[in-house]
């Protein structure tokens, strides 16, 4: 990292601040961004050589390289955003929609490859047409209209969740640090889950084994989950207030698009509703303000949005927010892993 943040200097790509945010923000102007490429870099490099240390006993599978190209997809599609600003020098990059054709382009791919890939040995793919909450739940079946539409909606679903979850963490990297450490927090519950699933899968356990989990590749699941939380925390040594340098959309939308597909390839896509919960609170107030000021016209519900804004403008320090929200992440991430384990208890 010291020598990205030398290098970006170097380059002059420094971070454009939007004019219409919290003044206090103004004197963040230059400092390095795209760092994201930096901690993408570590977390696929930590996962192939950790897969290269213990050599066959733990092989790459399917399940974890299409994480590893949802993380990579959507990094390329934020460092253009990103490089586009920084050639502009100003806060404004791809267009919305440009933003999210990359996303979709990124998301159909992994989709239409998480259904192929079957494993000999038991027969799983590493995703399903079923939405999923702690697992798969058979009466929403998307396949049950047909293989057509099936597929159809299949793919409408995981483009939605994709795009939603990674501009989620993009609206909630605001602060220094905000996004970093409430990640790792997210990223533990999929290390938990991931790991439990390993130790409870039916392949493992037999078939008739109560509550036993029907999902691929779990371990390697947890791999790179692992590998992303690593290398974050020893991003968030140099994003901590004062950042010196920012992860950018390079890595917001990698962040977000991990997360989603650890959602879907853990069959809990539902129940990252409850593990990101921050990011909804952050993503819902920017939803309800701008609401709210067209059915108003011009009144606002917070003083700015997304609500850490809100925060500030009443004059709570960005350390403050940022530990608090942390706590928040926490919570989520806590009540996340119990309704795991409790929906596990009850199967």
């Amino acid at each position: 990292m010291p020598a990205f943040i030398r290098l970006v200097h170097r380059l002059g790509w420094g971070q454009p601040i939007r004019v219409d945010g919290p003044t206090t923000h103004q004197i963040k102007r230059g400092t390095p961004t795209m760092g994201g490429l930096v901690f993408v870099i570590g977390a696929v490099g930590g996962y192939f050589i950790g897969h290269l240390v213990v050599g066959s006993s733990t092989p790459i599978t399917a399940s974890g390289l299409l994480v590893v190209l949802m993380m990579v997809g959507l990094a390329a599609v934020g460092f253009l955003d990103d490089f586009t600003k920084t050639r502009r020098k100003q806060s404004l990059g791809l267009t919305g929609w440009q933003k999210v054709g990359g996303q979709l382009v990124v998301a159909t791919a992994f989709a239409l490859l998480a259904l192929a890939f079957r494993d000999p040995d038991n027969g799983l793919t590493p995703a399903t047409a079923a939405i999923s909450v702690i697992r798969d739940v058979p009466w929403l079946d998307l396949m049950a209209l047909g293989p057509v539409v099936g597929v159809v909606l299949y793919l409408l679903w995981i483009n939605l969740l994709t795009v939603s979850v990674s501009n989620a963490v993009n609206v909630t990297d605001g602060l220094d640090g905000l996004a970093t450490g409430a990640t790792i927090l997210a990223l533990s519950a999929y290390i938990f889950i991931g790991f439990f699933q390993f130790k409870q899968a039916c392949h493992n356990v037999g078939d008739t084994a109560e509550g036993c989990f029907q999902v691929r590749d779990p371990l390697d699941l947890t791999i790179v989950a692992v590998a992303l939380a690593g290398s974050l925390v020893g991003f968030l040594w140099w994003n901590a207030s004062p950042a010196q340098v920012f992860m950018g959309d390079t890595g917001s939308l990698a962040i977000g698009g991990t997360l989603g597909a650890l959602a879907i390839l853990t069959h809990t896509e539902l129940l990252l509703i409850v593990i990101g919960g921050l990011y909804i609170i952050e993503t819902g107030s920017v939803i309800i303000q701008r609401a709210y000021f067209k059915v108003t016209h011009g009144r606002r519900i917070f003083r700015m949005s997304p609500i850490h804004h809100h925060f500030e403008l009443k004059g709570w320090d960005q350390v403050t927010i940022t530990i608090r929200f942390w706590i928040l992440a926490g919570l989520f991430m806590v009540v996340g892993v119990g309704l795991f384990y409790f929906g596990w208890l009850s199967s």
